[in-house]
């Protein structure tokens, strides 16, 4: 058996101006933005979701701009393999997470679980027979 749930969402931005995407997004939203440092700080800024909830960055990148989700697992092969039976197909695997694409086309992320509510809020998932 292993777990998962929504973990939140990344705003992906194709602009050259981050800081200034963050803002739009920032006061769009009500939200505080908080900076990553070193590398991540040039490819991501961290909304901060008043409620802890969910985990909301705006992302610099260099494909079309678009809003993609997170599910976060505390096992990425199970879970891929899960939305895999359910029709998602494997885009590929990049640093520690999974991209996959919804039969609908979109795109999401499979990453490890994060949030402080996991082990509570996480939906349970039998093991395949």
């Amino acid at each position: 058996m292993h777990k998962s749930k929504l973990a939140g969402f990344i705003i992906d931005c194709q602009s050259d101006d981050l800081p200034a995407a963050a803002a739009f997004w920032s006061q769009a939203l009500g939200m505080a933005t908080h900076d990553f440092s070193g590398e991540e700080g040039e490819k991501y800024i961290k909304l901060l979701d008043p409620e802890g909830e969910l985990q909301i960055e705006v992302q610099k990148v260099q494909h079309p701009s678009r809003v993609h989700l997170d599910i976060e697992t505390d096992d990425i092969v199970a879970e891929v393999e899960r939305l895999e039976r359910l029709g998602a197909k494997k885009v590929g695997d990049v640093r520690t997470w999974c991209v996959m694409e919804a039969p609908t086309g979109q795109r999401f992320c499979v990453i490890r679980k994060a949030s402080a509510s996991f082990e509570t809020k996480a939906n349970a998932w039998p093991d395949p027979a």
